[in-house]
């Protein structure tokens, strides 16, 4: 697992789907009730971690920067955020201050991104913000370009949403984020009715696990062939969030989407993974020098086997380091946290050398 950031609290990946409001007569209404019923208990969890700014990721569906400019990146700074769909008004209050300030240290951070004060909230946020429940809560919301090419690669999306990650912590902005976006779908085209189920499953396996950087290796013909060229704003999400497990994961597929949901909001642990192989702790220095000599030189094996007390005390090993040398319990050197190879390589001399010194001990 990566390291964490502390101020990315949380977040969730959601699907958008228009027939979530519209729900026309082809929709089945159980699908939509199950989407709706985890969005609630995602927002939930997420409410609890108390952020100080919900950061919202969605794509323009062709409604406002498709026939002007098509920014890859584009921040809203205005104070609120407005829109209507399917007879629905959204109304959400948007952290100028924060988005100007992020603006700013992007800029320094080398990345570039448009902001706007009048961009409307369309659909892609709109949908999953209600289901989600936020409410009167602060947003910032971020518009990535999916749909017009040239679009930025998935690597780009994720180094900039590490970049929005790191300024937050600077700023020191306790943030969850959302990012809107459908698994393969094709709106528009003959393969509408055909989404791939099979694909984005396998995207979702090593999610489930935590591996979000796996989002980086898709690149842009495969999310095309795939329908799922809005993944670009799970990008982001997943280089704000870093690699940890989700405690939500649900696919509900339809006939012509299919509805992936996922969330985090236990807070991530602190300790992060514990490696095979670690590094050399400062404590362990000097039980690492006698063991690194006698791993790679015979005089100094020689000088272990005919006096491993005193050995021990020219290397400055003391305490319960000195008893573990002395009797080279590997197993319990390894288990303090001394690097297993260097066990590994020493105790390989030991063993084939201890005979002829007639030690008679058991590693």
């Amino acid at each position: 697992m990566s390291t964490l950031n502390p101020y990315i609290l949380g977040g969730c990946m959601l699907p958008h789907a228009p027939q979530f409001f519209t729900q026309p007569e082809t929709e089945d209404k159980a699908t939509i009730a199950a989407v709706q019923k985890v969005a609630a208990q995602i927002g939930e969890g997420l409410k609890a971690l108390k952020p100080d700014v919900w950061i919202v990721i969605g794509n323009d569906h062709a409604q406002q920067f498709f026939a002007n400019v098509a920014p890859p990146f584009t921040l809203h700074v205005g104070g609120k955020g407005r829109g209507t769909f399917a007879g629905r008004e959204f109304n959400f209050n948007i952290a100028s201050e924060v988005g100007f300030a992020l603006v700013k240290d992007l800029y320094r951070s080398g990345f570039d991104p448009a902001f706007t004060s009048t961009a409307e909230i369309d659909y892609a946020l709109g949908i999953p913000m209600t289901h989600l429940g936020i409410g009167d809560a602060p947003v910032l919301p971020i518009f990535v370009n999916a749909y017009l090419p040239p679009q930025p690669a998935m690597e780009r999306c994720y180094a900039f949403g590490q970049a929005v990650g790191r300024s937050l912590a600077a700023m020191g902005v306790r943030a969850v984020v959302m990012a809107s976006g459908g698994m393969s779908h094709f709106p528009g085209t003959d393969r509408y009715s055909k989404p791939n189920l099979e694909f984005d499953l396998s995207v979702l396996e090593p999610m489930k696990q935590g591996r979000l950087k796996t989002l980086l290796g898709y690149e842009e013909a495969l999310l095309d062939d795939t329908g799922n060229i809005e993944l670009r704003c799970w990008g982001v999400a997943a280089g704000m969030l870093g690699d940890r497990k989700p405690d939500v994961v649900q696919m509900n597929p339809s006939w012509h989407h299919n509805y992936a949901s996922l969330g985090w909001y236990t807070p991530a642990g602190k300790g992060g993974f514990a490696p095979h192989y670690p590094q050399i702790a400062p404590e362990l220095q000097s039980l690492t020098g006698a063991l690194f000599a006698m791993a790679n030189d015979r005089a100094a094996r020689d000088a272990y086997f005919a006096d491993p007390g005193a050995y021990a005390d020219r290397h400055r090993v003391e305490g319960k380091h000195r008893k573990l040398l002395v009797e080279f319990d590997a197993p319990g050197i390894v288990a303090i946290g001394v690097h297993p190879l260097l066990i590994f390589l020493t105790r390989m001399h030991v063993e084939r050398e201890r005979a002829s010194h007639n030690l008679g001990k058991n590693a």
